[in-house]
């Protein structure tokens, strides 16, 4: 068998350490090609010097030189490059074989962009690609022949939880049901979130990630653009798309056929399971998750949305479908807003609560035209973080 030459952006974020996971415990069948970084130059210098990448890019030129002394004096077989345009000459390499996407943010959309196009093997773990680049992205896919595999674990249990063949999914699919833990505030008292700290929004109940994500988590923004990948990675129309609070994070997502049947996929909350799988796709391998032990499962509960107070506790989930209903370019108004108020409150520069008004501003202010090109994408995130640091700072 053929090693598959992986090359791994994003490599030192949650998603990029457990792709190095898998491979390591499938040597035989993986390589490690090429990984990634924004500026973290010690968790880089030790993946390269536990896995051997032929290339090593981080984002930052002055991380860059850092990392090539260190690869240098510890002589590792590395080639050290620098910046956004190496990593989207990287993954159109023809000895790369698979990409796994895991740069957080709009700075990822680029080398999604071009990976496509070469038609690798995509492991789609940025939202930015989806929620950013929307039909722009798809139609990449689509003429460069990509095998594109959602690695979001909700993204996945639905395309596991589809029919193999993407032309009847219309026809023989009702809905397609997303499930969110509710995060760490689910049950907390809507009129308290102003006091929430960066500490607590952090603390997710169920998963281990990086920040952003978990603050997305807490206001429910992340299950917002996970609706709006879900559009795009289907193509159901909006109002077939629906979610659902399921605090145990078992089931991970659902479809409901024609029939009224239910298909789900469960697993543990680990995010090993459908990287395993966006790897080894069509095949199964061994993710090194613990498995499901039903007995010890005393019960799996779901919330409505319209229950328990969540329409007022998480207000910027509707923002989803709002977002799909208006022009082209608007969900990415709305991820460039979101990224900035998120960063704003982490930095204690704005209140738990004001997330939502950040966004909600930012929507406001600018009124996209529809992207045909990355330039128009990148000008009107530039645009939409220019209106949100002014909402911020209002």
């Amino acid at each position: 068998m053929n090693r598959q030459r992986i090359a791994i952006l994003g490599s030192t974020g949650s998603v990029g350490a457990n792709t190095l996971d898998v491979i390591a415990r499938h040597p035989q069948r993986y390589e490690v090609f090429a990984l990634s970084a924004g500026s973290r130059v010690e968790p880089l210098l030790e993946q390269c010097a536990r896995f051997r990448p032929r290339f090593a890019v981080m984002a930052d030129d002055a991380a860059a030189r850092e990392l090539a002394s260190r690869v240098e004096s510890e002589r590792l077989p590395v080639k050290v490059l620098a910046g956004d345009a190496a990593l989207e000459q990287l993954v159109v390499r023809e000895d790369v074989d698979t990409v796994m996407a895991s740069i957080v943010g709009a700075a990822g959309l680029a080398s999604c962009l071009a990976a496509a196009r070469a038609g690798k093997r995509l492991l789609l773990a940025n939202k930015e690609a989806l929620v950013v680049g929307g039909e722009l992205f798809m139609n990449a896919v689509k003429q460069g022949g990509a095998t594109l595999l959602p690695i979001d674990s909700e993204h996945s249990a639905i395309f596991q939880s589809l029919p193999e063949d993407a032309s009847t999914w219309d026809a023989r699919v009702d809905k397609i049901i997303l499930t969110a833990s509710g995060g760490p505030f689910r049950t907390r008292a809507p009129q308290t979130l102003r006091d929430v700290t960066p500490e607590e929004a952090c603390a997710h109940p169920n998963w281990v990630m990086g920040r952003k994500i978990s603050v997305d988590s807490a206001t429910m923004m992340n299950k917002a653009l996970e609706v709006i990948e879900a559009r795009y990675l289907f193509g159901l129309p909006p109002r077939r798309l629906e979610v659902v609070i399921h605090p145990q994070s078992v089931i991970h997502s659902m479809v409901q056929y024609r029939d009224h049947s239910v298909v789900a996929q469960l697993g543990t909350p680990d995010m090993r399971v459908p990287i395993a799988y966006g790897l080894a796709w069509p095949d199964r391998i061994a993710s090194g998750a613990e498995p499901l032990d039903f007995t010890a499962l005393a019960d799996m509960t779901f919330e409505s949305l319209d229950s328990h107070g969540h329409r007022e506790r998480f207000p910027g989930l509707q923002l989803a479908w709002d977002a799909l209903q208006a022009p082209a370019g608007t969900t990415a108004v709305l991820n460039a807003a979101n990224e900035e108020a998120v960063a704003a409150f982490l930095d204690r520069r704005i209140r738990f609560d004001q997330i939502h008004s950040v966004n909600l501003a930012t929507l406001e202010r600018v009124v996209p035209s529809k992207p045909e090109a990355l330039a128009d994408l990148l000008a009107l995130d530039a645009r939409a973080r220019q209106a949100a640091r002014a909402a911020i700072a209002a």
